[in-house]
């Protein structure tokens, strides 16, 4: 088709050839081809002049904006990938989102002003193609071998209480102490709670009684600095708690998971051969943001 709208522009195959870096003989073959495929005769050839029949005046001026359209999709992807722009939607689990993507959102979208951010939050994942998503926030790597991963942060669980809670009840200094305290835990399911405690190697498993169970860290996170309980969070969900004494850690010296101890933060996205400016915008600013050691996306 640019062939055809090159010799029809250049009056003559030699000149559409030249352009194309093709023969005139290759470029009259591939006319003919054209022609056949379309069942009409478009140009009048003879030795000297190129002229279109009324089908060629047809088939040319819908080709023309066809054409044009195409060099504009063209140029507008590439624009994509070369600056961040258009939408980009981000699903995150609900604490990492709340106390950790959202205030970093301001100062990602005075970054790249053409970005226009859909932030999403639960508790369970998502459909990432059927949901037009960009980029998943999980807490752990994805099993389909389409989608790609970034680990952007390493994390630990810790178990944490007010002092208020703690200065009314005994002291926990081994893991069975737990047994008789009030502990608020994550539900999983209908399933008995259990706390898995690593100490030098040594694997101890609690089935744990659990006075108030919520499946939301945030809900949690509020009924341990009300003096509820101990519960078992993030580093990163009771960092500022921490610092300011609002809650104190227990059992510091002991690994506490409910899941797996190789704990982090992934960024899951769809698999594809150059992964879009925008994508890699996010992911490159968060891990940043996060002091993640995730090496670049390529």
């Amino acid at each position: 088709m640019e062939l055809f709208v090159s010799a029809v522009r250049e009056g003559s195959f030699s000149a559409a050839g030249r352009r194309a870096g093709l023969s005139p003989a290759s470029v009259s073959r591939q006319m003919a081809a054209l022609e056949a495929s379309l069942g009409v005769q478009l140009l009048n050839r003879t030795s000297r002049t190129l002229t279109l029949t009324e089908a060629g005046r047809e088939y040319l001026a819908r080709l023309e904006p066809i054409l044009q359209d195409i060099a504009d999709a063209e140029a507008a992807a590439a624009a994509l990938q070369a600056t961040p722009r258009g939408t980009l939607r981000v699903h995150s689990r609900l604490m990492f989102g709340m106390r950790v993507v959202a205030p970093l959102m301001p100062a990602f979208q005075a970054r790249y002003p053409e970005l226009r951010v859909e932030l999403r939050l639960t508790e369970f994942p998502v459909r990432m193609a059927e949901e037009e998503v960009d980029v998943e926030l999980r807490l752990s790597p994805p099993a389909d071998a389409a989608l790609m991963q970034r680990r952007l942060l390493r994390c630990e669980r810790m178990l944490v209480a007010s002092p208020a809670y703690l200065a009314r009840m005994p002291r926990v200094a081994v893991p069975r102490d737990l047994l008789a305290q009030q502990c608020i835990t994550y539900w999983q399911g209908p399933e008995d709670v259990v706390w898995r405690f690593l100490d030098q190697g040594v694997l101890e498993e609690l089935t744990i009684p659990a006075r108030f169970t919520v499946n939301n860290g945030e809900v949690l996170r509020e009924m341990a600095l009300a003096g509820h309980g101990i519960a078992l969070l993030d580093d990163y969900t009771v960092r500022d708690e921490l610092a300011s004494g609002r809650l104190r850690r227990l059992l510091p010296r002991l690994r506490v998971t409910n899941t797996g101890f190789d704990l982090g933060i992934y960024a899951v996205f769809r698999q594809s051969g150059l992964v879009p400016a925008k994508t890699r915008a996010f992911l490159d600013f968060l891990a940043e943001a996060v002091q993640g050691n995730a090496p670049p996306v390529h």
